[in-house]
């Protein structure tokens, strides 16, 4: 019981959810979440931090990049369930058309 409170109390915070369901449909950088979020970076390396240690994501190096992804099939179960209920919610949408369009080139802009 302990693990799903640490991980709903990990989704309590908006930008936290709007990770959470942008990296349920696809692993993403922190120059991509960034783009999308439009927060500063210590705030996004804290709520990633966040998320990672309530077990909901973890992290990967994938060249010169970290990408975060949902950690495992009982994270992405728990996060589809919640997926379901807010089909309709603008912002989610929103994240999710622009992350699906966004490539890893912002991070060479945001670098040079």
């Amino acid at each position: 019981m302990t693990e799903v409170i640490n991980k709903m109390k990990a989704l309590g915070d908006s930008n936290r959810f709007r990770i959470s369901m942008m990296l349920l449909k696809r692993p993403m950088c922190v120059c991509e979440l960034l783009e999308i979020l439009d927060i500063a970076g210590g705030t996004l390396s804290n709520h990633l931090k966040i998320l990672k240690n309530s077990g909901l994501i973890n992290q990967r190096k994938e060249g010169k990049w970290i990408e975060y992804y949902v950690s495992d099939k009982d994270a992405e179960l728990l996060l589809s369930s919640i997926e379901s209920y807010i089909t309709d919610s603008e912002q989610i949408i929103r994240d999710r058309k622009r992350s699906s369009t966004i490539t890893r080139s912002v991070c060479s802009t945001k670098i040079n």
